[in-house]
């Protein structure tokens, strides 16, 4: 995997908060709007739009805008270099 230590090192980020993984979990059924889950974490504006940055940073979350809404879903392929990236620093064979 041709990722830099700096690189690496956002994917983990973006695994280390309950918020983050709650976000995860809410996508892992869809796409969802911005105000859905402020709504469904109980969080505002500002905070949702810090974990939004790290999920997209680290590259397993896209965003998509439609008007003056962001929608947000599972980057697929993120996920699977995410998921790739654990198993080589863990050392681990499929």
């Amino acid at each position: 995997m041709d990722m830099t230590l700096e690189q690496q090192a956002r994917v983990f980020k973006a695994f280390c908060d309950e918020n983050r993984l709650a976000i995860l979990r809410l996508l892992s059924t869809g796409e969802k709007c911005a105000c859905r889950l402020q709504i469904e974490l109980a969080i505002g504006q500002s905070t949702l739009s810090h974990h939004m940055r790290i999920l997209c940073d680290a590259g397993v979350v896209r965003s998509r805008h439609e008007g003056k809404w962001t929608h947000y879903s599972l980057n697929r392929e993120g996920g699977e270099q995410a998921l790739a990236l654990l198993a080589e620093v863990l050392q681990l064979r499929a």
